[in-house]
């Protein structure tokens, strides 16, 4: 596709936004989170899905350990004046569409829809088989079933009728207890196209409302409708997202017989495809026709320049095909009157498959044939917040509007080998590293969903503000690959009581909540210090290094252990801790020669210190040496250089954390090192 044909139509504004996803509670939230690349993936709840139940490899049971859930959210009732028999009986992502609409319409400056006509606004979200809670609800209405076949096998044991009733009578309430008794609020609180209608209902909106069912699409299918609307003059403003709450048997097994599960973390667009972790949560914009909003005084986020809609035919059902997505694509740039090669990120849909991620690959650059600008960024924010389906191309959406808003290209999250794909020389798409402004390039971007029964949606969006000059942040994405966490007391017993909740808490936490529990633990470390370092709440120390919470997890109750057999004087260690006992003891440092693993690149100091200048050329700057490898790292040319350039850069760490060493001593080569500490040299 060399260009687009077609008459553009009227852009289509976003003129606000709200969300609440795993670790993110706003558009703001999500967007810091994509910027830093942190992964809200936990250990699946019992209370959604008890793994003992579901867990092995029979027809009934689900692989995956670990998804990215909901954890801080709670409908504030009162505040949008919900009666508590309603509340009980109604599945929650009524609630959670309900809240999120209504921070949309904040967002937007329409706060009870004050100055719009009421007739003109409509609600339009995506949604599939509405929520796990009312799916888990009919259980109760499933009980006369039930209660046939234990009475059937209670009779085949020879059990007398008087204990058969007795027993009968205890398991129906057991069996009952859990779920709420039918009211006239059940019906329509299970049901899909209510959602929209609720949001319809609370603001009396009379324009329509209602919900697409798209599958994995759903969300971003409800805002291709609701652009529609727009443009024909149907409607004003439309409140158009998704949203999904199902992490229950009947979809996480339903993927592990699809085999679309990650068995490890997630990777999207990545040589070793590992499949999607579960997600769940809401997403909507409020979209009104540009003209409207700047004559109504809105400052849009983004626009909406082009949309387009078609299915894979005889594609499959559960495979995703080339040629619907690229069809997809061409009317989706052929509504916005450029083309594709002009645009600068695409937010794919990403899953993590093998034929997914393969597929939507050879679309993307089937499409880009005869591009002149540099490669294209690409991402997806599942590798974030996990495959929310009804609500993924929300989050996907959003995502993009606020890379235009902030004129930034967000880093990739997820890829650690680029597909094969995506490292042919002449590939239109790259991965990204670290967050970065906007390239030379127009300020496009695409925005791309898929869903099961062979769906496939884009959407196409441009800035809504001239390029102006962006500050670059460097903020490098998915931090160290092992964090420290630092506790102090006053006793034995109180460390060890530490580190016992530490393990406890690790147990359920996601990645994010690992890097943030090393931060926290690390501040109040640095408070302690500042008050005297050796007062009696710091009498007693630890430091669990960790890569993962559950590696975090079991090395803190590994220190537990030995705290309680005693802590001496001094520095004792373990598998992943160390401790410490009495007055801080006086630091020494070593300097290591070549036998140290050598760091090529800036590695974790530069993570930590962004602003951090090697005090050497990195090895890939230096003249090669005869017969040298720049990628042998064993190659004395290579590994020295690198060597002693880290150790430099360690020096000025510790320099910037106020650490002074009381003496230092080098190794062979790292008696180099040794001497700038001492002054005998300079870097």
């Amino acid at each position: 596709m060399s260009g687009a044909s077609g008459t553009a139509g009227p852009a289509i504004a976003v003129v606000g936004a709200g969300c609440r996803y795993p670790d993110a509670a706003s558009p703001a939230r999500l967007w810091e989170n994509v910027l830093t690349g942190r992964r809200a993936f936990r250990p699946l709840p019992p209370g959604r899905l008890n793994l003992a139940d579901y867990g092995g490899d029979g027809p009934d049971s689900t692989y995956v350990r670990t998804a990215a859930v909901l954890t801080d959210w709670t409908f504030d009732r009162a505040r949008h004046r919900v009666s508590g028999a309603a509340h009980r009986v109604t599945d929650p992502v009524h609630w959670l569409a309900l809240q999120v609409a209504a921070e949309t319409l904040e967002d937007a400056g329409f706060p009870g829809l004050r100055g719009l006509s009421r007739d003109r606004v409509g609600v339009v979200l995506g949604n599939s088989l509405t929520g796990e809670f009312s799916r888990a609800g009919l259980l109760r209405l499933r009980w006369p079933y039930v209660a046939r076949v234990v009475r059937d096998a209670l009779a085949d044991a020879g059990l007398g009728d008087e204990r058969a009733a007795g027993l009968m009578a205890r398991l129906e309430r057991g069996f009952k207890a859990p779920f709420p008794a039918p009211t006239d609020e059940s019906l329509v609180g299970g049901l899909a196209n209510a959602i929209a209608g609720r949001v319809c209902n609370h603001f009396d909106l009379r324009g329509g409302g209602y919900t697409v069912d798209g599958a994995c699409a759903s969300s971003l299918l409800a805002v291709t409708t609701a652009c529609a609307a727009l443009a024909s003059g149907d409607l004003d403003l439309v409140l158009a997202g998704g949203v999904d709450a199902s992490l229950d048997p009947f979809e996480l097994v339903g993927f592990a017989r699809l085999g679309a599960l990650g068995t490890d973390e997630m990777r999207v667009y990545d040589a070793r495809p590992t499949g999607f972790l579960p997600g769940e949560g809401c997403g909507m914009v409020a979209l009104m026709r540009a003209e409207d909003a700047r004559g109504a005084g809105r400052v849009p986020l983004a626009l909406i320049r082009g949309w387009g809609v078609s299915s894979d035919g005889g594609g499959g059902l559960t495979r995703p095909a080339r040629d619907g997505h690229v069809l997809a694509m061409r009317r989706a740039y052929a509504r916005a009157g450029f083309g594709p090669q002009t645009v600068a990120l695409f937010e794919g849909h990403g899953t993590g498959t093998d034929v997914g991620d393969r597929t939507e690959l050879e679309a993307l650059i089937a499409v880009q044939r005869g591009r002149r600008l540099p490669p294209a960024a690409l991402g997806s924010v599942k590798a974030n917040i996990g495959h929310t389906k009804a609500a993924a191309g929300a989050a996907g959406l959003l995502k993009a509007v606020l890379a235009l808003h902030h004129q930034t290209v967000p880093p990739t999250v997820g890829c650690e080998t680029e597909h094969e794909l995506l490292r042919a020389p002449d590939a239109p798409l790259r991965t990204v590293r670290e967050a970065a402004p906007w390239p030379d390039a127009p300020l496009r971007a695409g925005v791309s969903a898929m869903g099961f029964g062979g769906i496939n949606t884009h959407v196409v969006l441009e800035a809504a503000e001239p390029r102006r000059t962006v500050r670059p942040r460097r903020l490098p994405a998915g931090g160290l690959d092992t964090e420290v966490f630092v506790l102090a007391a006053a006793s034995a017993d109180a460390l060890a009581g530490k580190l016992e909740r530490l393990a406890e808490r690790a147990a359920i936490c996601s990645r994010a909540e690992h890097l943030d529990m090393a931060a926290a633990l690390a501040d109040a470390a640095s408070v302690a210090g500042r008050r005297g370092g050796a007062e009696p709440d710091t009498a007693v120390r630890a430091a669990v290094v960790a890569r993962t919470p559950a590696e975090l997890a079991e090395w803190a109750r590994r220190a537990s252990a030995r705290v309680r057999e005693g802590v001496p004087s001094g520095l004792v260690s373990g598998p992943g801790y160390w401790l410490g006992g009495g007055p801080p003891g006086r630091v020494g440092l070593l300097f290591p020669g070549q036998g140290a693993p050598v760091r090529t690149g800036h590695g974790a100091l530069g993570t930590l210190l962004p602003d951090l200048e090697p005090a050497s050329p990195a090895p890939s700057d230096q003249p090669d040496a005869p017969g040298a490898d720049p990628h042998d790292d064993v190659d004395t040319a290579v590994a020295q250089p690198a060597v002693v350039r880290s150790s430099l850069a360690g020096l000025r760490l510790l320099d910037a954390l106020g650490v002074a060493a009381a003496g230092a001593a080098g190794h062979s080569l790292g008696e180099i090192t040794a001497l700038c500490w001492a002054g005998a040299l300079t870097a």
